[in-house]
Parts: structure tokens; C-alpha cells; sequence
């Protein structure tokens, strides 16, 4: 179908396609509209109701918590109120005196299981101590203790708690409190509890159910517990999981709140889930308590899928019958419309005795009798009509556009290296503060920047060992040839710069020309960093892979020389913050020679 019949086909539809059409607009819409106020309404009652089961949820949680630590904390006290009536409380670091301390910290963990170790020390940090745990097989654990006694000596500190820590190969949450010891009002030593949060893990796997998670984190957003302690272990950082932790870390400390996120988005598997969350802080503790759902699953939990399948079942249903009555009307309007466009077409055929029947309603009868007396009248434009047609059909239309490119062929490695250094170029590129066009003509040279490399014989690409002079020479006419196979598409013409020229080095010593410092163009001063990150990180036949940090000394040394310092400066910046990272994991050889590439 031609172009004009499209647009003459939308011009003038059907009169059965008019019908459906109004038939399913006042049937289906209605109920259209209908149905998405109902799932609107739904979904706001759904989320109201999600909202204040979290918060029922997260209050509760934290109330628990709240009072998990203000008994631990009185025993704390109790137990520094015995060894004061016991005249302990100013020698616990003597050596005579440290069975009758054991037993009475032996006695104190046993009486709570969640007391996984426990110790008194003195002024000088020695003393007595007792539990299932052994701090110096927790370096944690041990930093913690240290800062714990820190904190008691240099401040005025009540209690002491430590960040979160996680005990043992199942990552359990636990962390330090501690208490200063004082005789009269000099700083005598510390009572420290290693205590395990169980209590409060169970109770949040209690409350996860159906889709819901319940966490705490502390105000920095690390993990203190959660259910799933294999992939959230304490301390882990979850600002960047969570918009809720994100929140919870911009409060200010003291400050006692329960708030709902309503809806923000979590990537899982590739896809943006829309979430809802609460939080609810617990200022004594300076930790908050979150929970999480997907809206996703609220919504199969309460059914709303359900009920959205059937509205939309009943929406086919009524959309179908309604088709069936419009079909209906349309064939008893359209029938003796076609039968007059069937005599037109005849006349137009020069059988001028063909007339149309004269039926239906009366509109259409009318029109027909007109027809009728009309077509003896038409005879004489006949032929006129006849030539308008055939200058109408002489209307052509004829483009044709040919695009060919296809590369990157001819080794897998190839294409493995090449998505490496445009990988790495643009992270350069972005540190460099290049525009963002520059950085959209950087990407498509350092894909193409070894496409020269298709007219070198592959005995030269894939030998293992070295390279003689001879094929040296060779492989070192990869960039011009490159350059050369994109220069006749003018769109690539701003690319081929990086293609031709990153083996031009800073001090003149490179190739094809010879260029030095500033008449190298930027692009190719970037990917010829890009190019040796990745030579020496990746397993070549001439050496194993090393890591980032070899890779970056390699370079330093050769910056102002082979290589652009600011390039070298911008890629060690990447590197310390974190941005710059390997595309392909690579194992060091220690000891194993490298050389920086130059082919």
C-alpha cells in the first residue's frame, strides 16, 4: 500500500471501523476510566495502609530495643555496684584479688545469655575477664574494647557504646558497652559487656514477613542488624541501597522521629521497584529502625492484582459485546453504502447503465436516486476523469540510502581490549572535565582506535613471542592504516585523531609522525593511557596480568616522557576515589616481569 493510500485511508475511514470505534469509546472508556480511579483509589489506601503498619512496626521494634538497652545498661550498673561492695572496684587490676573478680564476672555472664564476654580493668588496662569469647581472636572486637576504655578515660562518658560489629563465621550483630569505674571521683578503670543483639535480630525476623524488611542502622547508615546477615553484614554502608538509611543519616542526632518514604525506586535485577519505607530513630542509641517493602508485593499481598485482572477480564468481555452490536449496525448501515460505491465503480468502468439499488434508510435512498439521475449526466467527464486518475497514479516515490560498517572481526581479544580502553578513557575524560561531546567523539575513537589492525597479518597480532624489527614495523602501521579506512566517512572525521595518533608520545619518540607534547590532540594523549592500563592489567602472551596499583606506578614512570602528566595525574585521582576499577578481574604474578606495551 502507497503512501496516498495510507493518508486516503485515514482521511476517510470505514463507516464499520466509525462504529466499532464509537461503540467501544462509550462502552469500554467509561469503564476505562472507572477502573483506573478504582486502582488509584486502591493504590493510595494500599500504601496509607503499608504506612501505618511500618510505623506501628518500626515504633514497636524501637521501643523493644530501647528497653534491650536500658537493661543491659542497669545490670552494667548493678554489677559495678557489687564490685564497689565488694572493695573491687579500685583494684581490679590486682593480681590477688582476680579469682574472687572472675567469679563474680562468671556469675554475671551466666546469668544472660546474651553476655558473649565481660571484663573489668583497671587504670592500666589490665584485669579480670570471662565469657565464650576471646577478644584477641576478634580484631574487632578488640579494636573496640581499646576504644571503649579510650572513651571512659579521656571523657566524662555515662556508657560507652561501640559501631556495630558482627561475631563469628554467621555474622551475628553484637556490640561493646562499657561504664567507667570511678573511686570517689578518680577514673579507676572500665566495665565492658560484649553483648550479643540476637534478641533484637529474632525480633526483625519476626516482623519481616510477607515482602517487609526490618533493619537498623546506626546515623552514619551502617548496618547494626538484619535479617539477612549473609549479604547485610554490621557495619555495612546501606546509604546508597536505601533512600530511607540516606534520610535517617541527614537528622540530627538527637532528634526522636518516625517518617514514611512513600514511594522511591530500587534497582533489582536490571529493573526500577518502587518501594515504600519507614523509619523510626532511637535518639539514646543514635540508631534507627527501617522497614522496607516492595509495593510490588503489597500490592499481590492485598490482592490488588487480582482485582486488577478481573476488571480488565470484565473490560474484554464488555469490549467484545460491544464490538458484536457495532458490527451489527455498521454492516446494516455500510451494505447499501457499498452497493452505490459498486455502481460508482462500475460507471467509472464505463458500464454507464449500471444503477444503484435504492433501499436502506432514507438518507442513503435519497443518495441513491441522486446517483442514479446524475449518471447519465457523467458520461461526458468520463474521459476527463479517466485522464485526472492516470496523472493521480504517476506519483513515485524512490530513496535509497546504503550504509556499510562492519569491523572488529578479526580477533575476540580485539574486541574485549578495545570496550576496556573505551571504558577507561572515558573515566580519564570525566576526571579531565572533558564536555560532553568531546567525551561522545572520545568513545567512538577509543572503540575504533585498533582498527587498523585489520590489515595486519594475523601471524603478527597472535604471535606469542617477540616481535622481529620487520613485523615491529609492520604493527607499527596499524594507527595510519586505521586512520585511512575511517577517513572517507565524513562523520567519523573528528574521531580519527585518537585512532591515528595514541601511539604519539609526549617526548617525540612515537608513531606514525613523530608529534610531542601539545601537538598531540587530548584524545589520543587519553586513550594511549587508557591503552597501557589495560596492556599491563590483562594477560598477554608476554606477561600475566597485574593489578592497578602496578599499572599506575608503570605509568608514573613513564609520564612526560611516553605519556601526558595530567592524563597520568587524572588517572591516579580515579584510581584514590574510587572510580577507576578494572573491567575484567586479573591475577598478579608476584615478581613477574612487565613491559608497557607500545603496539
Amino acid at each position: 500500500m502507497g503512501i496516498e493510500a495510507i493518508k486516503s485511508a485515514l482521511a476517510r475511514p470505514r463507516i464499520l471501523w466509525m462504529v466499532l470505534g464509537a461503540m467501544l469509546l462509550v462502552s469500554v472508556l467509561p469503564l476505562g476510566l472507572y477502573h483506573r480511579q478504582v486502582l488509584q483509589l486502591s493504590q493510595e489506601k494500599l500504601t496509607d495502609t503499608e504506612s501505618l503498619q511500618q510505623t506501628e512496626v518500626t515504633r514497636s521494634v524501637a521501643e523493644e530495643i530501647q528497653l534491650f538497652d536500658t537493661n543491659l545498661y542497669q545490670q552494667l550498673i548493678s554489677e559495678r555496684q557489687i564490685l564497689a561492695l565488694t572493695d573491687l572496684i579500685g583494684t581490679v587490676n590486682d593480681p590477688v584479688k582476680a579469682p574472687q573478680l572472675t567469679r563474680l564476672l562468671e556469675n554475671f555472664v551466666s546469668s544472660d545469655p546474651n553476655i558473649l564476654y565481660m571484663t573489668a580493668v583497671g587504670t592500666d588496662a589490665k584485669g579480670a575477664d570471662a565469657g565464650v569469647l576471646s577478644p584477641a581472636d576478634d580484631p574487632f572486637v578488640s579494636n573496640a574494647l581499646q576504644r571503649a576504655f579510650t572513651s571512659c578515660v579521656q571523657t566524662d562518658v555515662v556508657v560507652f557504646r561501640s559501631d556495630p560489629l558482627a561475631i563469628g563465621a554467621d555474622n551475628r550483630p553484637a556490640v561493646v558497652m562499657a561504664i567507667p569505674l570511678r573511686v570517689g571521683d578518680q577514673f579507676g578503670g572500665m566495665l565492658a559487656a560484649v553483648v550479643s543483639l540476637d534478641p533484637i535480630l529474632q525480633r526483625l525476623k519476626e516482623t519481616s514477613v510477607r515482602g517487609r524488611v526490618v533493619y537498623v542502622v546506626d546515623r552514619a547508615g551502617h548496618i547494626v542488624a538484619h535479617p539477612d546477615t549473609r549479604q547485610f553484614v554490621p557495619g555495612t554502608d546501606a546509604r546508597a541501597n536505601s533512600e530511607v538509611v540516606a534520610q535517617v543519616t541527614a537528622l540530627p542526632g538527637e532528634l526522636s522521629a518516625t517518617e514514611t518514604v512513600q514511594q522511591f525506586f530500587r534497582q533489582e535485577n536490571g529493573r526500577s521497584v518502587p518501594m515504600i519505607g519507614t523509619y523510626s530513630t532511637i535518639p539514646d542509641l543514635n540508631w534507627a529502625v527501617v522497614a522496607e517493602r516492595s509495593l510490588e508485593v503489597a500490592r499481590e499481598d492485598a490482592g490488588v492484582n487480582e482485582l486488577n485482572a478481573q476488571a480488565l477480564k470484565f473490560v474484554i468481555v464488555v469490549a467484545f459485546g460491544a464490538l458484536i452490536l457495532g458490527y451489527i449496525f455498521a454492516v446494516g448501515i455500510s451494505t447499501p453504502i457499498r452497493a452505490l460505491a459498486a455502481s460508482t465503480q462500475a460507471i467509472s468502468r464505463g458500464e454507464f447503465h449500471e444503477r444503484a439499488p435504492v433501499r436502506g434508510a432514507a438518507e442513503i435512498s435519497e443518495l441513491a436516486e441522486t446517483f442514479n439521475s446524475m449518471a447519465g449526466d457523467m458520461e461526458q467527464y468520463v474521459e476527463r476523469l479517466k485522464l485526472a486518475a492516470q496523472e493521480n497514479r504517476e506519483l513515485f516515490l524512490n530513496s535509497i540510502r546504503m550504509v556499510a560498517a562492519a569491523i572488529d572481526e578479526k580477533d575476540p581479544y580485539t574486541r574485549g581490549h578495545s570496550g576496556r580502553v573505551a571504558k577507561y578513557s572515558l573515566i580519564l575524560a570525566n576526571e579531565l572535565g572533558l564536555s560532553e561531546a568531546e567525551i561522545d567523539t572520545l568513545r567512538i575513537s577509543a572503540l575504533l582506535h585498533d582498527v587498523g589492525k585489520i590489515g595486519v597479518d594475523d601471524r603478527i597480532l597472535k604471535k606469542p613471542g617477540k616481535l622481529t624489527d620487520e613485523e615491529f614495523d609492520q604493527m607499527k602501521e596499524h594507527p595510519a592504516k586505521g586512520a585511512s579506512i575511517m577517513r572517507p566517512v565524513s562523520q567519523l572525521k573528528d574521531m580519527i585523531p585518537g585512532i591515528e595518533l595514541h601511539h604519539e608520545r609526549i617526548d617525540g619518540q612515537g608513531y606514525p609522525h613523530g608529534l610531542k607534547g601539545d601537538e598531540i590532540p587530548m584524545m589520543a594523549r587519553i586513550i594511549a593511557v587508557g591503552d597501557a592500563v589495560d596492556a599491563i592489567t590483562t594477560d598477554r602472551p608476554y606477561h600475566s596480568g597485574h593489578d592497578l596499583e602496578y599499572a599506575l606506578g608503570q605509568i608514573r614512570n613513564l609520564a612526560d616522557k611516553r605519556y601526558a602528566v595530567e592524563v597520568v595525574d587524572a588517572l591516579e585521582s580515579a584510581m584514590r576515589s574510587g572510580k577507576f576499577k578494572l573491567a575484567a578481574k586479573v591475577v598478579e604474578i608476584p615478581g613477574a616481569p612487565v613491559e608497557v606495551p607500545i603496539a
